[in-house]
């Protein structure tokens, strides 16, 4: 593995601990409990977190663009 390979895998776990952080950020504000995990959750209760993720993130985006 190069050294371009390691740098792109660093970003990418930490990325994903962004993305887990602001999933758990969202559940909490929407009283959804994430403690057992994600696969303790209802498909409405996933849906619901991935929506409003979705929602925030478009907020965000439209927010910079101003």
């Amino acid at each position: 593995m190069n050294s371009s390979s390691k740098s792109s895998g660093s970003s990418a776990s930490g990325s994903r601990a962004k993305l887990d952080r602001f999933k758990t950020e969202v559940a909490n504000s929407m009283g959804v409990d994430l403690e057992n995990g994600a696969d303790s959750l209802t498909t409405r209760e996933a849906g619901s977190v991935g929506g409003e993720m979705v929602k925030r993130m478009i907020e965000y985006a439209e927010r910079s663009m101003n």
